[in-house]
């Protein structure tokens, strides 16, 4: 029986985060799951918001973009398009792109200009929450 499971998170330009944890609670298509060693095997969408690992009794917050995870029973893989540990985020940085985006998507956008515009949003908005959690 494994005690911890491997987490990774990959995005488009970097390996984030590679540790083995005690579990890992992440933000899905259906709402938020805890994932624990021995878990059964899945694999599913995740949503912009906000990534918990448990490790050695310490919490590590990530803000995560939209992806993919795939749980084995001692291995869990995230693909996502953004991801940052809470203590690289910019909050001012966050802000800024959350006013830019709400600005834009009162403007009148193409199909395409606005779900890039909404993706933003998200981004910016899961940052802002793990950063403020931090506070």
């Amino acid at each position: 029986m494994a005690a911890t499971l491997k987490l990774e998170i990959v995005t488009p330009d970097a390996k984030v985060f590679s540790e083995d944890v005690d579990m890992v609670t992440l933000p899905g298509v259906e709402g938020e799951m805890g994932i624990y060693p021995n878990h059964v095997p899945l694999l599913t969408q995740i949503v912009a918001g906000e990534i918990v690992a448990r490790k050695s009794g310490q919490n590590y917050f990530l803000a995560i973009g939209e992806g993919f995870v795939e749980v084995t029973g001692d291995h869990v893989a995230i693909l996502a398009d953004m991801a940052i540990r809470a203590e690289n985020i910019d909050e001012a940085k966050a802000e800024e792109a959350r006013r830019r985006a709400e600005a834009r998507l009162a403007e009148s956008l193409d199909d395409e200009e606005s779900a890039t515009v909404q993706a933003s949003l998200m981004h910016s908005l899961a940052q802002l929450k793990v950063k403020r959690r931090q506070k």
